[in-house]
């Protein structure tokens, strides 16, 4: 083995190994084990969402690998309808063309162009991050294959009545010109304006005052409503109102949707641009009134004045208007909140229009009682009342988009506007005796992008074939994604999944949280928090860091904070921390929270975790590099590393049952790092290094640290499969076992435990011994190096058989000179004491520290820091300095009198620890 740690080196060449290899492909005839990746979207990088999810998958995979499953983990990649128009467009604006100048089929090609292009990125990134995905299998949502099945689940759903076409309102993006789903649309409070407008009566006897935010709306009015109870309008129901600027006569109408607490109590209604004003219009037979042009400019359904003009603009001259007229009543600021697209960031408009819909409640019901009697479980629990709020209340799901990159629709029209939806126009025709005479135009929109997400359970594995795949790998395990996307996807996979295999795609749904940064934050370009889970693998120096946090920023003026942010917190670049230690820092972070704060001190404390245990290694085959004869003599201490080694594979088979993978990781890390590493190895010197052992004694410690380090690493391997993959070659290759990788090992399985329960407990009390040793040192501030004598009073007689039988490990690892036995009640010099249960373990000052100097040491160290303290509190103190100095430094000056103060308690401690020596 090297002498040091490199993790660049062994990552790359061992996953190199493991795909040529084809060892990720399922195999033998275990217990079946699938899980589908969320299919990350084809104009994505790995961000660190994805990086957190992929390591828990990958963990799950590779321990039911080595558990004996057959396991498969499915790759692919969403091709993200929306996402991918934009950035293609983007790149033909740049070019100075546009999709409409290269018509559709060549637009549509220079996406796939593109894809070609760009779209291994991803993959790239999940290699490097040690993903152990079946690559043979990878798919793509508009493969052949999978665009097959989207046709098939479309065609069958039209057939049985739960897909139809109708127009209603929907979310409209006048940017992307296509309709969005309810999930697509992002609202958040802006500051706006309530502007109160005076509609007169048709009969001149008076007027009413209505209230809107958006004020050009107003032209495609149809009614007044007001509260049926309300006695202030009760004479006014059934009479008309002249709207003004349009000149038409609308109802006054009553209906109890309408809060008469709110406002003046009337309220306008404009059906086809608001979706309360479209429901009550229903109710009431009221006309729909378009007032809009698909890119939100006024259409010609209003006064000639205002066609063509901007929504925007329009806003100002209508509002203009009303002032001339002398019917703006007042304008009051007011907080509103604004509907954006989540890939536009424009304004929403809703908008009448014909699309395409599932007729959701069908499908839903079955999905429902899927989770109610635990065909489906959410891990947490508590995921199942979101799952049910939304299920409970759920809306027919719009599903075409105005796009030309997706599943486009396969439905065709005749010129009488006659509707037929098929595999094929040649099916059709045939299907319905449609001669070349009959002109058949296909439809132009393209499904929604989370149609085919919702069959990739089953459609990656051959659907609608009746493949092997499918036979062995539906439903799948565990569906692993963030509690944001269990409308969008996992519900509609279930539905999916019910309706056209008949069963639940998946036994589990086990929801995690979302990467923050360390301060809670969402992680943003414009906020300049965003981690590239590769920097943190490879490392990446100051400029180029600069360089891609700032690249392709929409708001310029944000450019310094970001800038000034990172060269604060990353003067030199990102160190190269290794996958591994990636890996493990979000195994960690793995808990049941919603939020989960990534602090790069964990990365870098898991580093050092991944170079102890080859440090580790290193030691273990230097010590075993001469093979040994005859049978093995095993130690107490022998016993106890593998009774605690026992306890700790059956935490970890609790912790990975529970999806607690943080669980796992922290006891995987206190047996190496503590037990392992600070003890055992500690405990094998003195039979290693000593002349006057046992051979057969030693054969028994070599062959414990050899048996212990390579069940150690296959424990390991599924969170940190790289350093554990070239350590258990060398590893295994010294124990005598067969093999070529460490992932197709058997996982640990525990056992031994309970055996040798003595030497166990002796090896527990020998800890405590030098624990209690090590406390002196510190409170006493004596080196380590330095042997001390030791007292023990009130030892019982297994104490004192332990002190003797473990002597040479007390000498060797706790540096004690002797033990020496005292009566419960003869009197002890002046000595510094700990317990060990109820016996006191006293170390004799005399000789070993001078009090008098260590008196002055202690008091010249408390004089600084009271001094320090006083500077400090001075600061805070001072109004000027905690007004104006930055938040964090105050918060900085704060911390330090906590440090302080705590530091003269520790030190006043001492010192009284002092007092009773003399």
């Amino acid at each position: 083995m090297d002498k040091s740690y490199q993790p660049k080196t062994i990552e790359q060449r061992a996953y190199e190994r493991w795909e040529s290899s084809n060892w990720f492909a399922p195999a033998g005839d275990g217990e079946r084990y699938c899980i589908m990746i969320p299919p990350p979207n084809v104009t994505g990088t790995l961000h660190m969402g994805h990086a957190f999810q992929d390591t828990i998958m990958d963990a799950l995979t590779r321990y039911k690998r080595m558990a004996g499953c057959r396991t498969l983990w499915q790759p692919g990649m969403d091709h993200a309808g929306i996402a991918t128009q934009m950035v293609v467009e983007r790149l033909l604006n740049v070019e100075g063309s546009s999709r409409r100048d290269l018509g559709r089929d060549a637009f549509v090609e220079r996406v796939w162009q593109w894809k070609r292009q760009s779209g291994g990125q991803i993959a790239k990134q999940l290699r490097r991050m040690g993903a152990s995905v079946d690559w043979s299998r990878d798919r793509f949502t508009m493969d052949e294959g999978l665009s097959q099945a989207v046709t098939e689940a479309f065609v069958r759903l039209y057939e049985d009545g739960l897909i139809y076409r109708g127009k209603r309102l929907v979310n409209w993006d006048p940017v992307l010109h296509t309709a969005l789903s309810d999930l697509e649309v992002l609202s958040e409070e802006e500051t706006g304006h309530l502007w109160h407008f005076r509609y007169p009566l048709a009969s001149g006897e008076g007027h009413v005052v209505v209230a809107t935010t958006r004020p050009e709306t107003m032209l495609g009015d149809t009614a007044v409503a007001v509260n049926p109870n309300d006695e202030r309008y009760a004479r006014l129901v059934g009479q008309e109102l002249l709207l003004p600027i349009v000149g038409r006569a609308i109802p006054v109408i009553a209906d109890d949707y309408v809060d008469r607490e709110f406002g003046s109590g009337c309220v306008k209604i404009t059906p086809a641009h608001d979706f309360n004003d479209y429901e009550i219009g229903k109710r009431h037979g009221l006309p729909e009134i378009n007032v809009l042009t698909d890119d939100a400019s006024l259409n010609d359904n209003v006064p000639e004045a205002y066609r063509g003009m901007d929504r925007f603009e329009a806003r100002k001259a209508i509002v203009a208007k009303f002032e001339s007229l002398g019917l703006l009543e007042k304008i009051e600021d007011h907080v509103v909140k604004i509907p954006r697209g989540d890939r536009s960031g424009a304004v929403v408009e809703p908008y009448l229009t014909d699309q395409w819909y599932v007729k959701i409640q069908p499908l839903a019901e079955p999905a429902i009682e899927a989770v109610r009697t635990g065909r489906v479980r959410f891990v947490p629990e508590n995921w199942s009342k979101t799952y049910f709020d939304w299920m409970d209340n759920i809306q027919d799901w719009c599903i075409s988009r105005q796009l030309w990159w997706g599943h486009r629709i396969p439905a065709w029209y005749d010129d009488a506007g006659g509707i037929y939806v098929g595999h094929s126009e040649q099916e059709l025709r045939q299907k319905h005796g449609l001669g070349d005479d009959v002109r058949l135009t296909r439809d132009e929109d393209v499904l929604d992008t989370w149609f085919s997400s919702a069959l990739w359970p089953f459609s990656t594995l051959g659907w609608p074939g009746e493949t092997e795949a499918l036979e062995d790998f539906y439903p799948g395990s565990v569906l692993v994604t963030a509690f944001d996307i269990i409308f969008f996807w996992v519900a509609r996979m279930i539905m999916m999944g019910l309706r056209f295999m008949g069963d639940v795609p998946f036994r589990e749904v086990y929801i995690h949280g979302l990467i923050r940064d360390q301060d809670g934050q969402k992680m943003s370009k414009s906020k300049g928090n965003v981690l590239d889970p590769l920097d943190l693998i490879d490392g990446v120096d100051l400029d180029t860091l600069l360089d891609k946090r700032t690249t392709g920023l929409m708001q310029d003026h944000l450019r310094p904070k970001i800038e000034e942010a990172t060269r604060s917190q990353f003067p030199d670049g990102i160190d190269e921390y290794g996958a591994d230690a990636l890996r493990f820092t979000f195994a960690s972070l793995a808990t049941t929270g919603r939020d989960i704060r990534f602090d790069l001190g964990r990365i870098e404390g898991y580093k050092h975790f991944c170079n102890k245990l080859w440090n580790a290694a290193r030691y273990v085959l230097m010590n075993t590099e001469t093979p040994d004869a005859g049978e093995p003599e095993f130690s107490a201490a022998d016993y106890w590393i593998r009774a605690r080694f026992d306890v700790a594979v059956e935490a970890v088979h609790k912790h990975f049952a529970d999806y607690r993978l943080d669980l796992a990781s922290q006891a995987v890390y206190e047996f190496t790092w503590h037990e392992f590493c600070d003890w055992y190895l500690e405990l094998s010197k003195p039979v290693l290094q000593s002349e006057a052992v046992d051979p057969a004694r030693k054969h028994g410690t070599r062959k414990t640290l050899l048996d212990v380090l390579e069940s150690l690493l296959r424990l390991l391997h599924p969170l940190i499969p790289f350093v554990t993959e070239e350590i258990w070659l060398e590893v295994a290759q010294r124990a005598g076992i067969d093999g070529p990788t460490i992932m197709l090992q058997p996982y640990p399985e525990g056992g031994a435990r309970d055996t040798h329960r003595e030497a166990v407990q002796d090896i527990e009390w020998v800890r405590q011994f030098i624990l209690g040793v090590r406390q002196i040192r510190g409170e006493m501030d004596i080196a380590p190096g330095k042997y001390l004598p030791v007292l023990l009073q009130g030892a019982s007689d297994i104490e004192r058989r332990r002190a003797e039988a473990h002597s040479a490990l007390l000498g060797h690892v706790g540096r004690v000179e002797s033990v020496t036995m005292l009566a419960e009640d003869e009197e002890p010099p002046a000595s510094a004491t700990a317990l060990i249960g109820e016996t006191r373990l006293l170390v004799p000052m005399q000789g070993v520290i001078d009090v008098d100097a260590e008196r002055k040491r202690l008091q010249k160290q408390q004089n600084k820091v009271e001094a320090d303290l006083q500077r400090a509190l001075g600061k805070l103190a001072n109004p000027n300095f905690v007004n104006n100095a930055p938040e964090a430094v105050v918060t900085q000056e704060r911390e330090r009198v906590e440090t302080f103060q705590r530091t003269l308690a520790q030190l006043a401690e001492q010192l009284e620890r002092l007092d009773g020596l003399t």
